[in-house]
Formats: structure tokens, C-alpha cells, sequence
């Protein structure tokens, strides 16, 4: 799977009234090359970064309050995955990845943390499923709908991993 790539054009902007104090002139720095990128959010790879986010969101909703460990763990692993969303959603919508000019290969970054998120998503899953489907315990009802939306969210991620892991293969850097 191909991602959009999107071109960034850095110009330069004299101004002859601008403010006092001001730039009057400069390439506009990095700012200048923050786009909104929703175009991305279009791609197969973008619709699975909402989805994440999302399931996410349910995941949180029916695992609190952590009742025990188990689900304490479930909830670590919701909570670093959601925010790790979050940055990733941020960074393509921003353009934050074209706009930064440094030497790092993204699509590589982001397949290996995808993929560590892919596996404590796996494992959180089956220790929340394992803990809450067979109690009557309070709370067990939305336990048991947080593991199986665990499940679903581990299914994202892995499709995440898989695409991200085609786009390394294709020689794609960013």
C-alpha cells in the first residue's frame, strides 16, 4: 500500500508594512511548511489510524475503572497505544513529517512502534478476555465488551502493521 505523499514549497514574503518588530523577511521557518494534510485521512492507512483512535476510545470507556491487574495492564496498554494514535493522527494531519528535515526513516518508525503496539495489544486482549469471561463479578459485562473491542483494536493495529510493513518493503522513506 502506497501513502499520499505530500509536497511541501517553502517561498519567501517580504512585507513593507508588516508589524514592528517583525520578520520582514526569511524563508518562514518551519511553521511555514505546517499544511493540513486530509487527504491522507482518505487512504486505507489514514481510515485505519481513526479506527485505532476510536476503538481506542471504547476500549478506555468500558475498561474503566481498572477493577485488577489485569485489567490495570489492559488499560496501560490502551492508554500508551491511544496517545502514541494521537501523535501519529497529529503528525499526518499537520504535515509534520514533510516539514521536518531530518534524516529519519518514518515509514520504518512508525511499522516498528505499530508493530509493538500490535503485540501488547495481542497480549492485553487475551489477558483481559481471560480474566473477565467467565466472572460474575461486578463490572465483568463491560470487561468482557472492552477485551472483545480489545480484539477488534488488535485487528486494526495488525492491518496497520501490515500496511506499513508493504510501504517499507516498496522503498518508501516517508
Amino acid at each position: 500500500m502506497v501513502e499520499t505523499v505530500v509536497n511541501v514549497e517553502r517561498t519567501t514574503t517580504t512585507t513593507t508594512n508588516g508589524p514592528p518588530g517583525g520578520p520582514s523577511s526569511g524563508d518562514g521557518g518551519f511553521w511555514s511548511a505546517i499544511r493540513l494534510n486530509i487527504d491522507y485521512f482518505r487512504t486505507l492507512p489514514g481510515i485505519i489510524k481513526i479506527v485505532e483512535f476510536v476503538l481506542g476510545i471504547i476500549c478506555m470507556a468500558l475498561a474503566a475503572p481498572p477493577l485488577n491487574s489485569a485489567t490495570s495492564f489492559f488499560m496501560f496498554v490502551i492508554v500508551i497505544s491511544f496517545i502514541i494514535t494521537i501523535l501519529l493522527i497529529a503528525a499526518y494531519f499537520l504535515g509534520i513529517r514533510e516539514a521536518l528535515n531530518v534524516a529519519v526513516n518514518w515509514i520504518f518508525s512508525e511499522l516498528i512502534t505499530t508493530a509493538v503496539l500490535t503485540l501488547l495489544y495481542f497480549i492485553g486482549f487475551i489477558v483481559q478476555l481471560a480474566r473477565w469471561s467467565e466472572s460474575a463479578d461486578k463490572g465483568s459485562g463491560s470487561n468482557t465488551a472492552a477485551g472483545v473491542f480489545g480484539l477488534f483494536n488488535f485487528l486494526a493495529y495488525a492491518a496497520g502493521t501490515y500496511f506499513l510493513f508493504l510501504a517499507h518493503r516498496s522503498g518508501a522513506t516517508h
